[in-house]
């Protein structure tokens, strides 16, 4: 081969190559600027999901459309806007959050609610739940729904709350008792305390009793009895009492321990005590001295002696024979070993005892009884039978009081 030839071959190669080159860099301008162009064309648009915001630039003509591009369906329950067939402009704003399911029971019941509500107060009037600011709501009403998605409502119930001596109707949900005394600010001192367990449930209609307990100190000054000393006195007749020493009261400070619950007293305990005043001790003196019954039936006076104290009786007459009867009168004679005796019961304080009396149809007697129904001017006569008790009955009668 030639060298023009080789030189012809030569150049012909260069200028196919070169022709390649510039075709293949008019194709790239081209796709440059037509990208450019696209690129160029698109519209910016500020989306926003579940709370992030992202900027995206699209030739996508409707929400709807721009949505289905970057793969998100739009269910009935979330929020959009501006709605699917907005058409798309320039910096349009675009906001989509995806609904959630929340749990919301109410006092044990269940029920989900699908939202987009973030407040629970929000969530509870979607789920047509009305509360009552007595309510306990679980996260808060005014607060956001948490991460859980669950939502607790305990429905509150009146409970009577007897405090002392207040009674009151308060507002109460399902605690404990512990809790509901937390629960309405409720102090309790030492010794107060609760008719209930502290561990119990509080329910509808449950009555809380708390008793206020008080114990405070109380001094009193108290008289105290004098004793009763007695000596035998001869002197006096048996049956016979007679006072030589008047007693006197003393006094002592004692200092209580009173326990008082809900105001009323229910204790009252001595802590201490100091004597302010001792007592007199008082002094009787009792006879010992037996009337000796000299006067016997044989000694009978028709006429009434002169001298002494006269007056008028009721007389009536007894036996010592009668059911219970000791036969011991008052002065101590003793009846049913002297039955011919003469004895009279006499009111003491009109007839003193021991005296020597003369009784119209009686005679001479000594009057050495009493009786219970012998009060004033009235007179029992000794008879030794029955019978002769019997017959005499009831009479009135002249009577001296002689010694």
């Amino acid at each position: 081969m030639s060298n023009n030839t080789m030189k012809n071959l030569f150049f012909h190669s260069l200028r196919s190559k070169q022709t390649i080159v510039t075709i293949a860099s008019l194709l790239l301008f081209l796709a440059v600027v037509s990208f450019v162009l696209f690129e160029g064309t698109k519209k910016t648009v500020a989306l926003t999901v579940n709370g992030e915001q992202q900027e995206i630039l699209t030739h996508a003509n409707t929400v709807g459309e721009l949505l289905e591009q970057n793969n998100i369906v739009v269910a009935d329950e979330d929020f959009l806007q501006p709605s699917v067939n907005t058409s798309i402009n320039n910096n349009l704003v675009i906001e989509w959050e995806q609904a959630r399911q929340v749990e919301v029971t109410v006092d044990g019941e269940i029920q989900t609610i699908t939202t987009t509500d973030d407040l629970v107060s929000e969530v509870l009037a979607k789920a047509n739940v009305q509360i009552n600011e007595q309510d306990a709501i679980t996260p808060a009403a005014d607060a956001e729904v948490g991460p859980d998605n669950k939502i607790a409502v305990e429905r509150a119930y009146e409970v009577t709350l007897l405090d002392g001596n207040e009674e009151k109707k308060v507002w109460s949900t399902s605690t404990t008792v512990a809790d509901f005394l937390k629960q309405h600010n409720i102090q309790m001192n030492e010794f107060d305390r609760v008719e209930r367990k502290m561990d119990e449930l509080v329910l509808p209609n449950s009555v809380i009793q708390i008793v206020r307990v008080e114990k405070v100190t109380d001094v009193v000054e108290e008289e105290t009895n004098f004793a009763v000393e007695t000596k035998k006195d001869n002197s006096l007749l048996k049956g016979q009492e007679k006072v030589v020493q008047a007693g006197e009261k003393g006094t002592v400070s004692r200092t209580y321990e009173v326990l008082k619950e809900n105001g009323k007293e229910v204790s009252r305990n001595v802590i201490s005590e100091k004597i302010t005043k001792e007592p007199t001790k008082k002094v009787v003196a009792v006879g010992t001295k037996i009337v000796t019954a000299s006067v016997s039936r044989g000694e009978r006076a028709a006429t009434a002696p002169s001298g002494g104290s006269e007056f008028y009786v009721t007389a009536t007459a007894y036996t010592a024979q009668c059911n219970g009867c000791t036969g011991v009168t008052a002065t101590g004679i003793n009846l049913k070993s002297n039955p011919d005796v003469k004895v009279v019961a006499v009111d003491p304080s009109v007839i003193p005892l021991g005296s020597k009396v003369w009784v119209e149809g009686y005679g001479y007697a000594v009057a050495g009884d009493t009786g219970g129904a012998i009060k004033g001017n009235k007179i029992d006569l000794f008879m030794p039978s029955k019978s002769k008790a019997y017959n005499f009955g009831r009479k009135k009668v002249r009577i001296k009081v002689l010694n």
